[in-house]
């Protein structure tokens, strides 16, 4: 999906604002602990989604996290299709005081590309 200018530049402004990880890296994080959030649309994450991924769009992240991730320190990495959205949630998390957050910089596109499990 091509993006306009304008949500270029505030996604690109939330990526310098949020730690980005690759694929290996959120699978890592994952595999110790940490909450995978997928914020990409109902429909998208029913299609596919990276194994044990919590799904919380990013029209209820903030009306739901609390739930998924009650502790603010809890590492959380959040995952959209290519990154932005997910740069975008991340930042948001960080406003409401979650601590440990990071963005999956190639998004769920990443995730296929290194192999790693997807349901």
């Amino acid at each position: 999906m091509a993006h306009t200018p304008r949500f270029e530049q505030l996604a690109a402004a939330a990526k310098n604002c949020v730690k980005q990880v690759s694929a290996r890296e959120a699978h890592e994080q994952q595999s110790h602990g940490a909450v995978l959030i997928d914020v990409r649309e109902s429909e998208e994450f029913q299609k596919g989604h990276a194994a044990g991924a919590t799904h919380l769009s990013r029209g209820i992240l903030e009306l739901k996290i609390e739930e998924a991730a009650p502790d603010p320190a809890t590492p959380i990495v959040c995952y959209c299709g290519g990154g932005s959205r997910s740069a975008l949630a991340a930042e948001s998390l960080q406003k409401m005081g979650y601590t440990n957050v990071a963005s999956l910089a190639s998004g769920f596109k990443g995730w296929k590309v290194e192999g790693l499990p997807t349901t």
